[in-house]
């Protein structure tokens, strides 16, 4: 929700509400409105003070005025109800027009679209494509069965297998183990909430049409745990001191992909199931520029250590969600289709989101709206999907990063910065070659406690899966 008083004050905000595709008019609307409910309510409180004393001068008059006293409060009740009345409809006119009113952008976001994009800092290289695409080597190496999936459910869905599941379950113990480093709380939370919570989230009205929704029980799926880790502290105020409060959320996540009909229909790139990792921050209003430089930082972390090309972009105004006065992207080189494409990003939603929430810090005097941020630390999908594709080579051969190096694990601090994936080298060409209607070969389970001797953290009975 945005500020009005600074709306009507500050024309750089008014300017940053504009710039994200807000109309003048409803602004000039909204502040109209919100001029109607203040002179409104001074009326209403006014005849309500009027309305009182009139009762307490009935139970003093004598008997012969009683009744003309009865008759003049019973009018002021009248009006009372009706102002009451007038400033309800004023207030809900306000309260909905300002729900479609999007977060101001900060002066520092680039102007424009999708080309606008700042971009940021580049890092490692752009590799040539490989002889399969992640679609294929899925398939080949028996990790993601799109057929079954779009069997059971439809398109845009698929059956995660194998070596693949080990995977993501290390990939995710691995940065919520650096999340914790940082401070970050675990949390598991619920995935179905009410349409309240996705109001004051932030996520409605406007992205109303790619949410699923249970309707008998007018519960929606979130997307992204964002949703049900912002209103973990709704209605609360709370002590400076808890400030930063930090939460690693890891989910399943829901998206109908309204508006992308053809697009990244192969593979696991846009699915509308997945899972991830996500950060979530509540600041101070005074340090909350520096937390979207840490969760960033943390971000490029990850995708460093995981030897990932990537590029960071500052999105351009005009791509902004509703909620976010900045957002950064971090996009991976993708040589299948030679550009770099979304993996994850960090957002500050500034006081927007806190005051829907009406979660507030205590202050010196009285309180103040928090300022709320969140980015992604793993969205498994995707990561599966940028691990494949760019640790193929022209040799039809496959580098599939499955665990941590043991070397750099006995070695390695707390913070986990010195760990790095290993990989085993699998020759896709071999296993298809001679082989068309058996695409998944022969597989061979490999002790990965034999594999990883000594590392504390696999357990004894883990396995995983090495074509052949």
């Amino acid at each position: 929700m945005i500020d009005l008083r600074k709306m009507r004050d500050d024309p750089a905000y008014r300017d940053g509400a504009i710039r994200k595709g807000a109309n003048a008019g409803a602004l000039d609307d909204v502040l109209d409105l919100e001029e109607q409910r203040r002179a409104q309510l001074l009326a209403v409180e006014g005849l309500r003070a009027d309305a009182n004393a009139a009762s307490k001068e009935i139970g003093r008059s004598n008997t012969d005025e009683r009744p003309a006293k009865i008759e003049a409060a019973g009018v002021l009740k009248a009006d009372l109800g009706d102002a009451e009345a007038v400033l309800e409809e004023v207030s809900t006119k306000l309260a909905d027009l300002v729900l479609t009113i999007p977060n101001p952008a900060d002066e520092s976001v680039p102007r424009g679209g999708e080309d606008d994009y700042e971009v940021i800092v580049e890092v490692g290289e752009q590799r040539s494509a490989p002889p399969l695409d992640h679609a294929e080597l899925g398939e080949a190496l028996g990790l993601v069965d799109q057929a079954r999936g779009a069997r059971t459910s439809g398109s845009r869905f698929a059956y995660i297998r194998g070596g693949a599941v080990q995977l993501e379950f290390a990939l995710v113990q691995w940065a919520l183990d650096k999340l914790v480093g940082y401070g970050f709380e675990p949390v598991v939370p619920p995935v179905l909430v009410r349409e309240d919570m996705m109001v004051d989230a932030g996520f409605f009205p406007t992205d109303r049409h790619q949410v699923y929704a249970t309707e008998e029980d007018e519960m929606f799926l979130v997307g992204t745990a964002e949703i049900p880790l912002a209103g973990l502290h709704r209605g609360e105020r709370l002590d400076p001191a808890a400030l930063p409060a930090r939460y690693a959320g890891f989910s399943t996540c829901f998206r109908r992909e309204a508006g992308t009909y053809g697009k990244d229909t192969r593979g696991i790139f846009r699915v509308h199931q997945f899972d991830k990792l996500e950060m979530f921050s509540y600041t101070g209003p005074d340090v909350s520029w520096d937390e979207l430089e840490l969760l960033l930082s943390i971000e490029r972390e990850i995708l460093d250590e995981l030897e990932l090309p990537y590029r960071v972009v500052a999105v351009a105004d005009g791509d902004l969600g509703a909620a976010a006065a900045k957002k950064y992207d971090c996009e991976v080189w993708l040589p299948s289709e030679g550009c770099y494409r979304e993996v994850t990003s960090c957002s500050n939603y500034l006081d927007y989101s806190a005051r829907r929430l009406d979660c507030r810090v205590r202050a010196n005097k009285g309180s103040e709206f928090v300022h709320t941020l969140n980015g992604t630390a793993i969205p498994v999908a995707r990561m599966l999907y940028f691990s494949s594709s760019t640790t193929s080579n022209p040799t039809a051969h496959c580098r599939s990063p499955t665990y941590f190096d043991p070397s750099a694990l006995s070695t390695a601090s707390n913070s986990n910065k010195n760990l790095r994936v290993v990989s085993d080298v699998v020759s896709v060409s071999e296993q298809l070659e001679g082989t068309p209607e058996a695409p998944l070969g022969r597989r061979v389970p490999v002790s990965v406690s034999e594999q990883l001797e000594g590392t504390r953290r696999v357990p004894a009975n883990s396995q995983q899966l090495l074509v052949l």
